[in-house]
């Protein structure tokens, strides 16, 4: 009897598998009227937490990766816990200074140099 049910679960792994490596991988567009920087035009800094980002860490801020709220609502609305943020070091801070980067869940990712006053979209 278990037998009958191996071709049905190996087919369904099969489409399941077929169907993520399908998936648009792609950063949505930024929100209009909002500024874009190339991720090569970042501090060096952000540039390198960015790279930590991708590892999945490990980050030097304990706060790094928690929710941001987006309290200023100067990024599209969303879920709480949408978004997540990382601290950019500031050379010569002697706190976390300024500087973050927000990411989203659909593979968005926000600079901010003054502390959430104003936000540019990162094109990779």
């Amino acid at each position: 009897m278990l037998l009958r049910f191996v071709p049905r679960v190996l087919l369904c792994l099969l489409v399941l598998l077929v169907g993520c490596a399908t998936q648009d991988t792609t950063a949505p567009a930024p929100p209009r009227g909002m500024a874009t920087v190339a991720e090569t035009d970042l501090p060096a800094e952000a540039r390198h937490t960015l790279d930590l980002i991708d590892e999945g860490g490990p980050f030097p801020y304990a706060r790094d990766g928690s929710v941001f709220g987006n309290f200023e609502g100067l990024l599209p609305r969303r879920e709480r816990g949408h978004y997540r943020e990382y601290t950019v070091p500031t050379p010569g801070s002697r706190d976390r200074g300024a500087r973050r980067i927000v990411t989203g869940k659909d593979g968005e990712i926000y600079y901010t140099d003054d502390h959430y006053d104003s936000f540019r979209a990162v094109q990779r």
